[in-house]
C-alpha cells in the first residue's frame, strides 16, 4: 500500500509520536488553545485519529484571557510501567507533566518538574533509576538559543528539579538547535533535533554514551532539491520489538495551512540513523514525497472536520483560545452558541469562538444556523482567522439584524467594516466560504452569503505559531439573552476540482 506526504495535511505543530505494541500515538502543540495537547491514535503512521486531549484547561493566571502563542508548546509522550507520561512546557511557567493509565481517559492534572521561563521541548529517558529531561530554551523569554540541556528527576517524575546542566552547545555545527528526543540504541544515547530554523533548517542527530555528552554530530536529512522547507520538529519510531524497522515523521511550516505532518523512512547505517529517501549513504536523507506504508494494515481512521451538532458533545476538532466558561454554549436542536458578553470591537480576543484547523488544501465551508438575537449589539458570525483575519456577520443594531463583512488582525483595537450594513430578516442565515490554494504559504478565499459572493478577495493568514483557523461565534457588547442555533458545520474537500498547480 502506498501513501503519499503529508499523511496529515493539519496542523499538528511539533508532533511527538509513540509506538506502544501494535498502536502509535501522537501528541502536538496546542499553545493557547483548548482543550490542550492532541492525542491522536493510529496503526500505520498513516491514517490518523484524535482520541483525547492531555488537559481541558490550562491552570495558571491570565488563560481565561487570549493569550496568543502562549501556553502548551511541543509536548513529548513516553509510555513507562504501565503509564504513558506526558511532558507539556509553558514557556512562561516551566515544564510540567501528565500521566494516565489510560491514554483514551483522564490524565492526570499538571504537576510541575522544571520552574520557570524559557524552557521547551522536554523529553525524558530513564537510566540507572533515574530519569533525565532533555530540553531546549526560548530565547523571547531568557536570552538563550541554540542549546541544549538535561535535568534530573525520579523514575515516576514526580520529584521537582532545582537545576539543570548544559550537555550541548550548537552555535557552531547545529544553529537553533531545539525540539530534542531521547532515543538508545546499541549503547547510544542520541538525540534527534531541527536546527537552521522552523522553515530553512534540517534535522540533526547527536550520540554519546554517556547522557552528559560529549555528543557527536550529524546532519540525518536535509531539503535538498524536494520542496519540503525545513524539514523540521518531529519523532523517530520504532516499528516493532528487533530495532531494525524504524520511521520518522516531522513537520513541514506551510504559513497559513500551518505545520502539517510527514511521514519519512528511516535506516541505520553505522549507528548513525538517516531520514528521508537516500540518493548516497554518506549523505543525509531527502524528504520523500510518497511510500510503502510502514505497517502493512489498512483502516479507517480520518479526522472528520464537519460536525452536524447531534448529541451532547463538541466533535473533538473544537478548540477555544482561552480557557472555557460555562454558559458558553449548550446542545438544544443543534448547538447553541449563547451571545457571551465581550466588551470591545476586535474579534481576535474574543475567548469564545470555537475554532478548528485548515483541513485540506482546497475546501468549501457551509454553516447554517437561527438567529435568535435579541438587544443590540448581539452578533453571530464565521471567521477565517489568523493574524489577519475577515469574517461574516449578523449583527442586531436599532432593534434590526443587519448583514456585515470586516477584517481585522491581532493586536488591532477595533475591526474594519467592509461592506455596507445590509437589512436581514430571516430567521436562519447560512454562511459559506471556498477556500483554493494559490501556492505553498497562500490560501485565497471569500465568502459566499445567500448563494452571493463576496468578491474581495481574501489571503488566509498564519496564527501565533500556528496555520489559519475556521470558527464561528456568537457575543454581545451588554448582558444579554441571544444566542443562535447552528445546525451543522460541514466542510468539503475539492482537491480533487482545483488543480494544485495555480
Amino acid at each position: 500500500m502506498r501513501y503519499e506526504n503529508p499523511v496529515l495535511q493539519y496542523d499538528f505543530s511539533d508532533p511527538d509520536v509513540l509506538r506502544v505494541g501494535e498502536d502509535f500515538y501522537m501528541v502536538a502543540s496546542s499553545f493557547n488553545h483548548v482543550p490542550g495537547v492532541p492525542v491522536l491514535h493510529s496503526k500505520n503512521l498513516v491514517e490518523w485519529r484524535i482520541i483525547n486531549y492531555v488537559f481541558d484547561k490550562i491552570p495558571f493566571a491570565g488563560y481565561d484571557s487570549v493569550k496568543h502563542g502562549h501556553g502548551a508548546w511541543a509536548p513529548s509522550i513516553r509510555y513507562r510501567g504501565g503509564k504513558f507520561y506526558c511532558l507539556i512546557p509553558f514557556p512562561d511557567e516551566g515544564i510540567f507533566v501528565s500521566e494516565t493509565e489510560d491514554i483514551y481517559g483522564e490524565w492526570s492534572p499538571l504537576r510541575p518538574l522544571l520552574l520557570g521561563k524559557g524552557y521547551e521541548d522536554p523529553c525524558p529517558i530513564w537510566r540507572d533509576g533515574k530519569c533525565y529531561v532533555v530540553f531546549a530554551f526560548v530565547k523571547s523569554r531568557i536570552g538563550i538559543n541554540s542549546q541544549l540541556a538535561v535535568f534530573e528527576t525520579d523514575e515516576t517524575l514526580t520529584a521537582r528539579a532545582a537545576n539543570h546542566r548544559l550537555i550541548y552547545d550548537g552555535h557552531d555545527l547545529a544553529p537553533n538547535i531545539e525540539g530534542p528526543k531521547f532515543y538508545e540504541r546499541n549503547g547510544y544515547i542520541y538525540i534527534l533535533a531541527p536546527a537552521g530554523g522552523v522553515s530553512t533548517g534540517w534535522q540533526v542527530a547527536l550520540r554519546s554514551r554517556n547522557i552528559y555528552g560529549p555528543y557527536e554530530t550529524k546532519i540525518i536529512q536535509v531539503q535538498g532539491g524536494t520542496d519540503i522547507n525545513g524539514p523540521h520538529q518531529g519523532a523517530l519510531i520504532d516499528l516493532d520489538d528487533s530495532g531494525e524497522h524504524w520511521a520518522f515523521m516531522h513537520f513541514q511550516d506551510m504559513g497559513a495551512y500551518g505545520r502539517i505532518v510527514h511521514l519519512q523512512p528511516a535506516v541505520w547505517r553505522g549507528d548513525w540513523v538517516l531520514c528521508g529517501g537516500l540518493h548516497d549513504e554518506n549523505l543525509p536523507g531527502n524528504p520523500v514525497s510518497y511510500g510503502e506504508y510502514p505497517v502493512d494494515v489498512k483502516t479507517d481512521y480520518r479526522i472528520e472536520p464537519s460536525d452536524e451538532f447531534e448529541g451532547e458533545k463538541l466533535s473533538p476538532v473544537w478548540q477555544t483560545p482561552a480557557n472555557r466558561e460555562e454558559g458558553w454554549f449548550k446542545f438544544k436542536r443543534g448547538l447553541q452558541l449563547n451571545c457571551a458578553y465581550y466588551g470591545f470591537n476586535a474579534l481576535s480576543d474574543v475567548p469564545q469562538l470555537l475554532m478548528q484547523k485548515v483541513p485540506y488544501l482546497n475546501f468549501s465551508v457551509k454553516t447554517k444556523c437561527k438567529l435568535e438575537l435579541v438587544n443590540d449589539g448581539d452578533e453571530v458570525g464565521f471567521t477565517v482567522f489568523g493574524r489577519e483575519y475577515a469574517y461574516i456577520c449578523v449583527v442586531r443594531r436599532n432593534g434590526r439584524n443587519y448583514l456585515e463583512i470586516r477584517k481585522g488582525s491581532i493586536g488591532g483595537e477595533s475591526d474594519e467594516t467592509l461592506c455596507q450594513s445590509q437589512p436581514y430578516d430571516e430567521n436562519y442565515v447560512t454562511f459559506q466560504a471556498s477556500a483554493k490554494y494559490e501556492q505553498r504559504h497562500r490560501l485565497a478565499y471569500k465568502f459566499t452569503f445567500g448563494g452571493s459572493a463576496f468578491t474581495h478577495k481574501f489571503y488566509a493568514a498564519p496564527g501565533v505559531w500556528t496555520g489559519a483557523k475556521l470558527g464561528i461565534y456568537a457575543r454581545a457588547n451588554t448582558l444579554s439573552k441571544g444566542y443562535a442555533t447552528f445546525k451543522f458545520f460541514r466542510v468539503t474537500c475539492t482537491d480533487n476540482r482545483v488543480s494544485k498547480n495555480v
